[in-house]
């Protein structure tokens, strides 16, 4: 389903750009007996409906075009929303600054989850929690994404 994701991104990524939004995430998922393509959009001033409806209009065809799934499926467009999860290589370059919550599939220190501010340079990413400044290796992370901040 992967695969899937991936053809769609790219059939749909400069379409999306040219719309002044971001195209954040694709994920093609089965909950119970349905299909969901979701296509996840960003804007800097937020995502609105209009911008759901027009990016949803607008590749519908590309997708239809192309045709790289087999089985029926429904279309939704969203927000990642505010904690959004970092699920590329590029979320993570983009949310430097901004606290996060990473959960690792082995523990590290003895713990499989932290929290802190993501920081990103030309040497690679860190977590800089409370107790310090912390390595970040994506292949051990099982999820990440942003927290919520008032």
């Amino acid at each position: 389903m992967a695969k899937i994701a991936d053809t769609v991104y790219s059939l749909i990524e400069d379409t999306v750009l040219s719309l002044g939004v971001t195209l954040w995430d694709v994920r093609f998922v089965k909950e119970g007996a349905s299909y969901y393509l979701r296509i996840y959009i960003d804007k800097e001033s937020g995502v609105t409906i209009d911008d759901c409806v027009a990016v949803s209009h607008a590749i519908d065809p590309i997708i239809d075009e192309a045709d790289p799934i087999d089985k029926q499926y429904y279309l939704e467009v969203c927000s990642p929303g505010v904690e959004r999860e970092l699920t590329r290589d590029w979320h993570y370059t983009a949310s430097a600054g901004k606290r996060v919550t990473v959960k690792f599939f082995s523990a590290v220190s003895g713990k499989k989850e932290f929290s802190g501010t993501l920081e990103a340079d030309k040497d690679g990413l860190y977590l800089i929690t409370d107790e310090g400044r912390m390595p970040l290796d994506r292949s051990k992370i099982a999820k990440a994404y942003i927290e919520y901040q008032d």
